[in-house]
């Protein structure tokens, strides 16, 4: 299969010695029936004689015949299997498909979401299709069965990972997660971890976590991890990704917030994405195109594409300027329902170029097709994706700013802007962006709309040199797991 291929279904080949590691620990005598649920080339089944895979790709499922004859193949969608089979498996181990939401769609996900909630783990829409496979797999174990699989890093912080755990700690007696730095994959940008879990018929009070630097063959997980408790757990927001810091540094942070020396961005600003066009590149004029079209500048307004056109501190009527002395495609196409268009503007919306943008989703599901909602001038922009920390910008011109950066709107005129600002630049901040946010890949950074409203801005003044220290170490901690700079 080739890699955009299997990109596409979800199915990277793991390493040997990460097979070996599984299966070993998963696997307590020959005579254990263990499920790989996505067997993929069966090198899972391969490593235990004993073993049962499914796999819903005929090319892959042949290549298992061939490379494991002894192992029972099913071919087929898993999660319709799951639910009409009768067989049950004393561990499972494997690599799940990791296909994101937008992909992971139709009968399938219907399956996947109807199976799993009858064993009381609801997921979103936004659910990636690992964290269904494992609950499914697990659904099929016997008493006492065991876990052991390869998981995405969204482990420690996706939103649907509250439920899969949720689900894990209900289910098991023992859960760990090996938090594993260095990638498993060479070819893959994507984080991963390892999921242990024992003991199913019973409940876990306590999720164990064990933060690795390199991973290299192991029969047993390590006995050296950090213990969850399932309330402190919460208290960070239902996400495991914190406890990479040190205790001390996390320690400082929850203390700031609950002494008052800091507060969240969202008790004094609602932060948002900006305006969706649905045709960005037909709804984004460069002056120079808005002069041929004869396009009035009243029907335009400047805009803020993306964070990397944002400026330090402040979006002003200069920075506006310099976009058009450059001629840069920062005015947005900006019709009403009730204006009455000119001629020249219809012209534009009837050229090929309007006609193509039409056609695109967001157009058509709009009346009148030409105009874009919510546009409007917020106080500030907030970088979303960024490699060394996102950038809270002020905003001193009617500038509205597209989906690409998230907009900053005071909930309180007694507070400013330029607090926000000053308080931002503290190093507080900076470890509070690397806490609450995730890792996207690449040594990026990323901030929904929710995790920006928990960033934390400092309010005390002065700190010790074991605090600085400590925020710094929490800085670079962070920044390594995400493989920054």
């Amino acid at each position: 299969m080739e890699f955009a291929e299997r990109k596409q279904l979800g199915a990277y080949y793991t390493p040997d010695d990460v097979v070996r590691s599984l299966v070993r620990w998963a696997t307590r005598s020959t005579r254990d029936r263990m499920l790989d649920p996505a067997c993929g080339d069966g090198r899972f089944l391969t490593a235990h004689p004993h073993s049962v895979g499914v796999e819903q790709d005929r090319a892959a499922a042949l290549i298992v015949h061939q490379r494991s004859p002894g192992s029972l193949i099913h071919e087929g969608d898993f999660f319709t299997w799951a639910a009409e089979t009768k067989e049950r498996f004393d561990c499972a181990a494997g690599n799940p498909p990791f296909i994101r939401y937008q992909r992971f769609t139709g009968a399938v996900r219907a399956a996947a979401t109807s199976l799993c909630a009858s064993h009381g783990a609801h997921f979103s829409g936004l659910s990636s299709s690992w964290a269904p496979f494992i609950v499914a797999t697990a659904s099929l174990l016997r008493r006492g069965g065991r876990l052991a699989f390869v998981v995405p890093a969204e482990i420690g912080h996706a939103p649907y990972a509250k439920p899969l755990l949720d689900f894990l700690v209900s289910h098991f007696a023992h859960v760990q997660l090996v938090a594993v730095r260095e990638r498993l994959f060479s070819d893959l940008s994507e984080d991963c971890w390892l999921l242990y879990a024992a003991g199913f018929g019973e409940q876990a009070q306590q999720i164990h976590l064990s933060p690795l630097d390199f991973f290299a063959y192991m029969p047993n997980p390590p006995s050296l991890s950090i213990r969850v408790g399932l309330k402190e757990w919460q208290k960070w927001n239902s996400r495991l990704r914190p406890f990479l810091l040190s205790a001390a540094a996390r320690d400082l942070y929850a203390e700031s917030l609950r002494e008052g020396h800091a507060f969240r961005l969202g008790d004094a600003a609602r932060v948002g994405i900006g305006y969706v066009t649905g045709a960005n590149d037909f709804f984004h004029l460069r002056p120079s195109d808005a002069d041929r079209a004869e396009i009035p500048r009243f029907f335009l307004q400047p805009s803020v594409r993306n964070g990397g056109s944002l400026p330090p501190r402040a979006v002003t009527a200069s920075t506006v300027a310099e976009w058009i002395r450059r001629d840069e495609p920062v005015l947005l196409l900006r019709l009403h329902k009730d204006s009455d268009v000119p001629r020249s503007v219809k012209r534009y919306l009837d050229s090929p170029a309007g006609l193509a943008a039409r056609q695109t989703y967001k157009c058509r599901t709009r009346d009148p097709w030409f105009v874009v909602p919510d546009v409007s001038a917020p106080d500030g922009f907030l970088s979303y994706m960024s490699g060394n920390g996102p950038s809270l910008v002020s905003n001193h011109t009617d500038c509205a700013c597209t989906n690409s950066v998230h907009a900053v709107r005071l909930l309180d005129r007694r507070m400013s802007m330029g607090r926000l600002r000053k308080s931002w630049d503290h190093p507080f901040t900076r470890l509070s962006c690397e806490v609450e946010g995730h890792p996207l890949g690449g040594g990026m950074l990323k901030l929904e709309p929710g995790e920006a409203s928990r960033i934390a801005l400092v309010t005390r003044e002065r700190w010790t040199t074991s605090d600085q220290r400590l925020i710094r170490d929490g800085i670079d901690t962070m920044c390594r797991w995400r493989h920054c700079g």
